[in-house]
């Protein structure tokens, strides 16, 4: 009996023995799956937090798209008026009856002007300025004692900016 006794005592610690050998395996089993969850939680995270930038940097483009278009097309609505702009300059140069009628156009170009202002569009100052072609259309070429040689004298046509870019240029008479 003291024999059975013996081998049950040597049975159980083969068993303990064995049954520690699968507890580590299967807590190294559980440490790699955990570190396995955890690099997948960590890239599941960055993918999301470079989706969620990568939201925002469109939704930015977006708004400065709309807001391009929106001067684009103000600027289509800005080139239709130009020429009733025109026609204004044209009349109040040109009047030859009483000072009043010129008064009431005046009156009316500046409204307009101030209207078209509040979307961006400026009148550009030419004369005395060095000639630019990005900025200027030189129509004739005018001699002139007193200044040096490019400068504008004359504007036949106003130039204009929208925003700062020119979207007409002046037309001007130049000195040779």
């Amino acid at each position: 009996m003291a024999e059975k006794k013996d081998q049950d005592i040597n049975y159980e610690e083969e068993n303990n023995e064995s049954d520690e050998v699968d507890v580590k395996n299967k807590l190294k089993k559980l440490k790699e799956q955990l570190k396995q969850y955890q690099q997948e939680k960590q890239d599941n995270l960055t993918g999301w937090q470079r989706a969620q930038a990568d939201f925002i940097n469109y939704r930015r483009r977006q708004e400065e798209q709309m807001g391009e278009w929106s001067k684009m097309f103000g600027e289509g609505l800005l080139q239709d008026i130009l020429p009733v702009l025109d026609s204004l300059e044209s009349g109040i140069r040109n009047q030859e009856s009483g000072k009043e009628k010129v008064e009431d156009l005046r009156l009316v170009r500046e409204q307009l002007m101030k209207v078209l202002a509040k979307h961006g569009l400026m009148e550009m100052k030419v004369i005395g300025e060095k000639f630019n072609p990005e900025l200027h259309e030189a129509i004739e070429t005018v001699e002139a004692e007193k200044t040096e040689e490019g400068v504008v004298v004359a504007e036949v046509q106003k130039g204009y900016l929208l925003n700062g870019k020119v979207i007409r240029v002046a037309k001007v008479k130049v000195t040779k």
